[in-house]
């Protein structure tokens, strides 16, 4: 078993956050390996998000983030169980980095599930078309539009989206790590983009669900 520094311990709070015992906890099942003491964080972190996704988020903030010289803004809600968890730092920090990847990366919806049906039938269409004029026979198109759709929603979901700031995580599970270490659940209700020159904003919101206190 590979012996675990304080000094470890401490690298890898400040690279994810966690709380140092789940970190030591990483780092031990990982033998001292800090990628992958990383790697099971960010699983446990989807993990606890999922036990949590049923409770109610009635508490939160709205969050505004301006960029390029004011040509684009960001309006977003975020939610959580607690004002006290509201009131933190980390919560903070998660709401001001999701405006920000909105202000940069455009999305159209919040998750998969808020995609209209006009919208998915209207892609499915194109990407099916272009599987069959390439000569694809009928089951293989199929496949590969199911591929396709996969990639549109990653680009137009922000739920999906690589992070801005580190593409190796999605925004979903930017909100899983945060959930890990606040013991909350945190969600996005809504959020809306606006750009000097446009016509249109982008205003996205979640379908309502039922949610359930614990």
């Amino acid at each position: 078993m590979a012996n675990i520094s304080a000094a470890q311990v401490k690298d890898l709070r400040e690279k994810t956050g966690a709380p140092m015992m789940d970190c030591k906890q990483a780092l031990t099942e990982a033998n001292g390996d800090m990628e992958q003491a990383v790697v099971i964080l960010r699983k446990k972190g989807v993990s606890v998000a999922a036990k949590k996704a049923a409770r109610v988020t009635s508490e939160g903030a709205v969050t505004s983030y301006i960029h390029a010289g004011g040509k684009i803004g960001v309006l977003v809600e975020v939610n959580c169980e607690s004002d006290f968890v509201a009131r933190t730092e980390d919560f903070k920090e998660l709401a001001h980095d999701i405006a920000m990847h909105i202000a940069a990366s455009d999305p159209k919806y919040v998750r998969k599930e808020d995609v209209t049906a006009a919208d998915f039938a209207r892609e499915k269409d194109i990407f099916l078309a272009q599987a069959v004029a390439s000569g694809k026979p009928q089951h293989i198109a199929e496949k590969m539009v199911a591929g396709k759709m996969e990639k549109f929603y990653e680009e137009v979901c922000l739920l999906e989206q690589p992070f801005i700031k580190d593409q190796t995580v999605s925004i979903a599970q930017l909100i899983a790590s945060k959930i890990g270490k606040l013991g909350e659940n945190i969600s996005v209700r809504r959020f809306a983009r606006f750009k000097v020159g446009e016509a249109t904003a982008t205003i996205a919101a979640t379908k309502p669900v039922e949610q359930k206190p614990e």
